[in-house]
């Protein structure tokens, strides 16, 4: 009995573990994901489902150097998954109208995902681990399981669409606040 006792004390170690990871980690990875999907509900969802997926299998994820990076990495894959296979319902409430985010959310990063969503849904995550986060390329082709050569090619294509917008509608161009 003392040994299962032990145990339970183990468990209850790395749920605890788990949940002060949990409350470090949520809010700045809500507002990455926000910044890739353009919706805070999606944003939250994604985010949500990664840390599911991180607490079934925290005595492995717990042992490596940055936890956060394995969550923000599935969460990323599922925002990018979810956004191809409802491309049709996102483009119809983008002409709906954007939606109004809350106020946790800073102006900076609801200025980044509004110019984020001026590119490709596969350019995007690319350009917040890069351009906005400061991750090397290697880094960010680690963190989406693409080779290097692919990370490298889509910020400049990125940019390039978003110059093209923004010169073809200089007067809905957003401020310089933020870099991606």
């Amino acid at each position: 009995m003392e040994r299962d006792s032990g145990g339970a004390r183990g468990q209850q170690a790395g749920v605890t573990d788990f949940e002060e990871f949990y409350q470090s980690a949520y809010a700045r990875l809500v507002g990455q994901l926000f910044s890739v999907t353009g919706s805070l509900e999606q944003a939250e969802d994604v985010v949500q489902e990664a840390f599911i997926r991180a607490l079934d299998r925290w005595p492995r994820i717990q042992a490596y150097d940055v936890p956060e990076l394995w969550v923000r990495r599935v969460a990323i894959n599922l925002a990018v998954s979810e956004i191809r296979r409802l491309r049709r319902r996102a483009a119809a409430r983008l002409r709906l109208g954007a939606q109004r985010p809350p106020s946790h959310l800073t102006p900076q990063t609801v200025e980044v995902a509004e110019m984020l969503r001026r590119v490709p849904v596969n350019q995007r995550p690319v350009l917040l681990l890069h351009d906005v986060l400061d991750l090397p390329i290697e880094q960010v082709a680690e963190q989406l399981g693409l080779p290097v050569s692919t990370v490298r090619g889509r910020p400049s294509r990125a940019r390039a669409n978003m110059a093209r917008h923004f010169a073809a509608d200089p007067e809905g161009a957003l401020s310089h606040h933020a870099r991606p």
